[in-house]
């Protein structure tokens, strides 16, 4: 519902041509081409064939919120979305797990192939793809009656999943997430106790137990301050060696730290669309269209 919200306060705005238009000279940027180039390689582990969102709309009402994205996640990598607000990142990022079928009046067209299997195809079950593609929000919403370890474990029991070890399991996830070690001695104590950044991993670790090969993350440091945000991003590029990660993100330093490719959306009082996708690398020195290199060096949005 929040891209709905942008696109409405957008209205009034300069348009990004005109920003566009205005312009004209490039700033230096390999700052951030330098950031990108020096986290590690992407990983390698097999995860059938990854994501692919083929001829993507997206609508709500009327509304026409997205047009015709083509985008892979190949496995083993993380993407990063960047783009002013209300271009549609965030609504792209719900039909990968068809989470947009949540908002009324919303509809979609095209294909999200996961293993090479549309999950749009009738007679899917739709909580087994969302088992599949995980999604970690905004703002840290841990179960505030659950202690942290029943946190961890609450998707096992929503989704009637069997764990051979429940321990190994949670001190697993927990791990990965990067917050066993800050945790272990009170596992017991209510979730909601955490710091805003160990909720967040919380999340995170709750996500990773129903064994996702996909994770959406939807500007999951928004809110957070840079100590956490360095752990979040920490986790994210260890999450890689199971997990395809896509985040949404403002910010274009994070977006250089931690992904491997980066696609860039705009919107210019038409329906969000994807401009550019390319290593994260080429995008923050290279970009082949002018817009995306505007927007990368702060010209505008």
């Amino acid at each position: 519902m929040s891209d709905v919200m942008e696109f409405e306060g957008n209205k009034d705005n300069i348009s990004t041509k005109a920003y566009l238009e205005e312009a004209v000279s490039q700033p230096e940027i390999s700052s951030l081409a330098s950031v990108a180039s020096h986290h590690s390689a992407p990983g390698s582990q097999p995860l059938g064939t990854g994501l692919e969102a083929r001829g993507v709309h997206a609508w709500f009402g009327k509304h026409h919120a997205l047009a015709d994205v083509n985008l892979d996640f190949p496995a083993g990598t993380v993407t990063a979305l960047i783009g002013p607000s209300g271009c549609g990142k965030s609504t792209f990022l719900r039909t990968l797990n068809r989470m947009h079928e949540f908002i009324p009046g919303a509809a979609m067209a095209g294909e999200v192939l996961l293993d090479g299997k549309d999950i749009y195809e009738p007679g899917t079950d739709v909580t087994k793809i969302r088992l599949k593609v995980g999604m970690v929000f905004q703002k840290p919403n841990p179960f505030p009656s659950m202690t942290i370890a029943e946190n961890v474990l609450a998707g096992l029991k929503l989704a009637q999943l069997k764990a051979v070890n429940k321990d190994d399991l949670l001190e697993e996830c927990l791990h990965r997430a990067g917050l066993w070690n800050e945790v272990k001695d009170r596992l017991k104590a209510h979730g909601g106790s955490l710091s805003g950044g160990q909720q967040q991993r919380l999340c995170i670790a709750r996500a990773l137990a129903v064994k996702p090969e996909v994770l959406l993350m939807d500007e999951p440091c928004s809110a957070l301050d840079p100590g956490s945000t360095l752990k979040i991003e920490e986790t994210v590029r260890q999450l890689i060696e199971s997990v395809i990660v896509v985040i949404v993100t403002h910010n274009m330093q994070q977006a250089a730290r931690v992904s491997d490719y980066t696609g860039f959306f705009l919107s210019d009082g038409g329906p969000g669309q994807l401009i550019e996708t390319a290593p994260t690398s080429e995008i923050f020195s290279r970009p082949k269209d002018p817009r995306t290199e505007a927007y990368v060096t702060g010209r505008f949005g």
